[in-house]
């Protein structure tokens, strides 16, 4: 078995490893979380103390937080089946950017697009290479915190169509760059990484056959492409 096949099979082990144990989670945590849920808003409902009500709100939030976190797990273990379809790579790139606008606003980032203005249709599942990029450029935003400059260019070579989201932030060491689309790793020296955004951008970039390349260094920024094929 070569290098190739080797890690292959070991990124199937971990998968399987992981959709075991979100099944668990799911099984085992889920109940006790809507027990919880339930409980706070059945006090909260007859409690006047502002006090009270604030830790019964916040005991709520967070149990639905644990639940949603469990589903993550569950949509990067086993995500929908794909509903692929004619789609147009420049305009997921401008719904994306427009749906991020006022994050990269508030926090003083320039969000921008570059490359191709036109049209580029490919075959993809719209809804799901949306996640994907939104999981980039969120991560992105989140490594700049204030000022700087996301800038999302869409290109078309080699038979594949290209998401190139690059940053002027913090950059990436070595070992980032190995684990940042591990699920819940988290790369603190970059601001990067913990949740499992970047771990599903990773799936549903593989389940359209296509791969992901991360060019940084630290202090030097990021650059986070995904490739997908243009013809399947």
């Amino acid at each position: 078995m070569d290098d190739g096949d080797f890690q292959a099979a070991l990124q199937r082990e971990k998968l399987a490893a992981l959709r075991e144990l979100a099944y668990g989670l799911s099984h085992e945590i889920n109940n006790p979380l809507a027990n919880i849920a339930t409980r706070a808003q059945t006090l909260l409902r007859d409690e006047t103390d502002p006090d009270r009500r604030r830790a019964l709100a916040t005991i709520n939030v967070q149990a639905f937080r644990a639940h949603e976190m469990i589903a993550d797990m569950m949509l990067f273990a086993k995500p929908p089946e794909m509903v692929p379809r004619q789609v147009d790579a420049v305009q997921i790139a401008d719904a994306v950017i427009a749906e991020m606008a006022a994050e990269a606003k508030e926090q003083g980032t320039a969000l921008v697009r570059s490359g191709l203005r036109g049209p580029l249709e490919f075959s993809a599942d719209a809804v799901q290479l949306t996640v994907a990029l939104r999981a980039v450029v969120l991560n992105s935003l989140q490594a700049l915190g204030a000022g700087g400059r996301v800038e999302i260019a869409v290109s078309a070579a080699d038979n594949a169509v290209t998401f190139r989201v690059s940053d002027n932030g913090p950059g990436l060491s070595d070992q980032a760059k190995r684990h940042m689309f591990d699920p819940y790793y988290s790369g603190r020296e970059a601001g990067r990484g913990l949740g499992l955004g970047l771990s599903k951008c990773w799936r549903i970039v593989e389940l359209h056959g296509g791969r992901i390349e991360v060019e940084s260094e630290l202090g030097n920024g990021a650059t986070i492409s995904l490739h997908l094929p243009l013809e399947r």
